[in-house]
């Protein structure tokens, strides 16, 4: 088997970089909104410790997606 070699930034054409630069914004925009939603919302009203939502939503977007589906009362 032949194994591929990675391709650097410069190397990706500029469609390519269009979607990886456009799921980073998603992913910050996402992340960013989560974390202001934990930190302005009681202790009384998130599923969990604060805590540990907090270190969750730094998980790609996995984390902030599962805060806003089911660490929100």
């Amino acid at each position: 088997m032949e194994r591929r070699k990675r391709r650097g930034w410069r190397e990706l054409s500029p469609g390519e970089r269009m979607v990886i630069g456009s799921g980073a914004v998603v992913q910050f925009a996402l992340a960013g909104y989560a974390w202001a939603d934990l930190a302005r919302r009681p202790e009384a009203s998130v599923r969990g410790p604060k805590r540990v939502w907090g270190l969750v939503i730094g998980i790609n977007f996995i984390g902030p997606a599962a805060y806003l589906c089911f660490g929100r009362r």
